[in-house]
């Protein structure tokens, strides 16, 4: 979009903060760079450039601005919605794969040479993986440096500097003033006091609006799994598996935002924990496009008029997510908690939740891989399944993680035992976030289906969801939200 100029120029005429996420607008008399919707007076347009992220105005030279803080605007929708090689690696880059394996590791994951990757995404997004990497670290600085009292070389740690000096430098140079100067202009009431081991970060997750966030919430605590998940005083709970170690996180819904708090048992993961936070409740995505694309399928349109801005309730793990929707095949909600909830006691690691009743992660597939049958009181067939698809994740024989390829991940479960269509498409829509997965056979589906009067066939179903693309799983949200079901109850009745 960016390569558009009267486009973008009209864009942030406009003010649009739609249109956060998709550019940066560079003004080239200051040397500085501002969201779309800035609200500072807009520059002659010869004095203008655009740049399709903050990491392409950063390398080129530009600042961020101190109002409208463009280096901590939403993602660009666009990377959740493609499955190539580009959007595929920004979603690593964004869950900190180039702090964890470097940029040889990041381009292993994709497929490709490390130069062949640099070239991409320098035509793209004009800027390489080391730049993205090093941007996100500036926005992940700045935050912890506005938002709490931690100490400088401690929130150094945390974003993924290697050294007080190049986090000073980075900075400075970032930002166009120190560490202490950048503190000092916060405004203090939103801070919160924190600090690593053990101690609760308080974050504000920005999102687009419309956020129908009673949609997403309510489906994530209708499934929440004993000891894992939870319900607490109007928040989503959760531990997290991370890299260096576990975290506990507390979601609080709101119109226009939500309010993460984090506790993390290592601080570096705080960058990764945030990505996979913004992943589970779908913060990323552009409901204007969504809501054009269904509201013009007048079988959809009072649907999606009734609460618009649906998000598709995802998952912060894509392995914990493919071993959830096995667990859940031809059984009601209530008993795939059941069925989660034995594992997560027997194989998760154990966790500390002073604040809630949170008792373990849940298992990774190498604590699975010695699955005691004990454990699945489930049909043979669909144990066999389990069993089968734990140790395709545990060989790599299946591939589900933020950069993999949707469709190839799709041939990969189907190739798999007792693993059909509603479970791939379940897979690829909340594990994947493909935004154009389909499970026609899903009985809630078919049951809103009927209600508003279209096929409910299979296949007839599936013709009549063209007219949905691109965002056929934002249609299969809507469709949920129709039904008298505790997936649209939020806050829940039932205390978790």
């Amino acid at each position: 979009m960016h390569d558009d100029f009267d486009h973008c120029y009209r864009a942030v005429q406009s003010r649009d903060s739609r249109f956060d996420g998709w550019f940066v607008t560079a003004v080239k008399t200051t040397g500085i760079y501002c969201r779309p919707s800035c609200p500072v007076r807009l520059p002659l347009a010869r004095n203008v450039c655009f740049y399709p992220s903050s990491a392409a105005a950063q390398r080129a030279g530009f600042r961020a601005c101190k109002r409208c803080r463009p280096d901590a605007s939403p993602g660009s929708p666009e990377w959740n919605v493609r499955g190539d090689a580009v959007a595929r690696a920004m979603r690593l880059i964004a869950d900190g794969a180039v702090d964890r394996e470097g940029v040889t590791g990041l381009a292993a994951r994709v497929g490709y040479t490390t130069r062949q990757l640099e070239r991409m995404l320098q035509a793209e997004v004009g800027a390489g993986p080391l730049a993205l990497a090093r941007a996100q670290r500036v926005q992940t600085a700045r935050v912890l440096i506005e938002t709490t009292d931690m100490p400088f070389s401690d929130i150094a740690f945390a974003a993924g500097f290697a050294s007080i000096r190049q986090f000073n430098d980075t900075i400075r140079a970032a930002c166009d003033m120190p560490p202490t100067t950048l503190r000092h202009r916060t405004i203090h009431r939103d801070r919160h006091d924190s600090a690593p081991g053990g101690q609760a970060l308080s974050l504000r997750l920005p999102v687009r609006t419309p956020f129908a966030y009673e949609g997403v919430s309510g489906h994530l605590a209708a499934g929440a799994v004993p000891g894992c998940e939870e319900v607490r005083d109007g928040a989503y709970r959760r531990t997290l598996r991370l890299p260096s170690g576990y975290g506990v996180v507390s979601l609080t819904p709101q119109p226009d935002h939500v309010r993460c708090t984090l506790v993390l048992e290592q601080v570096r993961d705080l960058a990764t924990a945030i990505a996979r936070c913004r992943r589970l409740l779908d913060l990323d995505a552009d409901p204007e496009a969504v809501i054009t694309v269904l509201d013009a399928d007048a079988d959809l349109r009072d649907v999606v008029a009734k609460a618009p801005g649906q998000r598709i309730p995802r998952t912060v793990d894509e392995e914990e997510l493919a071993v959830r929707a096995v667990l859940g095949q031809q059984v009601s909600t209530k008993a795939a908690r059941a069925h989660a909830g034995r594992l997560v006691s027997a194989y998760g690691s154990p966790v500390t939740d002073p604040h809630g009743g949170l008792t373990h992660t849940f298992p990774s597939t190498a604590q699975l891989a010695d699955i005691d049958p004990a454990h699945l009181a489930m049909p043979t067939a669909r144990r066999r399944s389990l069993t089968t698809l734990i140790s395709a994740l545990a060989s790599d024989e299946l591939t589900v993680n933020p950069g993999c390829d949707w469709e190839q991940a799709r041939r990969q479960l189907l190739a798999l035992p007792g693993i059909g269509p509603w479970t791939a498409e379940i897979v690829a829509m909340r594990g994947l976030g493909d935004p154009d997965a389909f499970p026609a056979s899903d009985l809630g589906v078919r049951m809103a289906a009927e209600q508003l009067g279209l096929a409910t066939k299979v296949r007839a179903l599936t013709a009549h969801s063209a007219r949905w693309r691109p965002w056929r799983s934002y249609a299969v949200q809507h469709l949920w939200t129709t039904l008298d079901h505790s997936v649209n109850q939020w806050p829940p009745k039932e205390t978790m």
